[in-house]
């Protein structure tokens, strides 16, 4: 007979187990790290992983949910921070953006620039975690950018929501251009963009 296992402990374990995978995969990607390295550094049996999972694949998409849920409740907070007008705000997330998805190890921060273009091919699944999760964060920085402009601290051309397209896929591009230049240059060429297109003063 399997040992029962109490909400909390099964909660810690399955945390455990994504934690560790999203720290080794966004170093080295999906396809490239196996289960079994992923339990060996989480301390965790196979038969445990099974008990959450049911397989690569799951853990895959349950590992992008668990990316956006947390990089979604941070970037909240970073625009609804007190103090200072909207403008600020969003180039504090920008600048923390830059900070977090660097060329060097970024201890999992920068899952879905490393996992996007190889999983969107190798799963159905994982694609659409990846669309609603980049989804949501077009959303964040579309409120973000109506509210700009509603503090008159923003001034833009388009729709808020093109211009937070525009925007993440700027920035999107210029992290995987960080990572084959191997310096931060396409981050301040991105910031400076980002400062042009939302009439934000250099």
């Amino acid at each position: 007979m399997s040992p029962v296992i109490a909400p909390t402990e099964s909660s810690d374990v399955r945390d455990k187990i994504l934690a560790t995978g999203q720290r080794i995969m966004g170093g080295k990607g999906f396809s490239a790290v196996g289960l079994n390295e992923i339990l060996t550094a989480a301390g965790v049996p196979k038969g445990s992983f099974y008990h959450y999972f049911g397989s690569k694949e799951a853990f895959g998409e349950a590992l992008l949910e668990d990316y956006f849920e947390d990089y979604l409740a941070d970037m909240d907070r970073t625009l609804r921070q007190a103090g200072g007008p909207m403008s600020r705000r969003l180039e504090n997330y920008f600048q923390a953006w830059q900070n977090n998805q660097s060329f060097q190890d970024c201890q999992g921060k920068c899952l879905a620039v490393k996992l996007g273009a190889e999983v969107a091919d190798l799963s159905e699944a994982m694609r659409a975690s990846l669309k609603r999760g980049t989804s949501g964060i077009i959303g964040q920085l579309a409120g973000a950018i109506e509210a700009g402009l509603d503090d008159g601290s923003l001034v833009v051309d388009e729709a808020p929501e093109d211009v937070a397209q525009s925007l993440y896929q700027l920035w999107l591009g210029a992290s995987v251009m960080v990572k084959i230049v191997r310096n931060t240059e396409p981050f301040h060429t991105a910031m400076k963009t980002t400062r042009q297109i939302l009439n934000l003063s250099p």
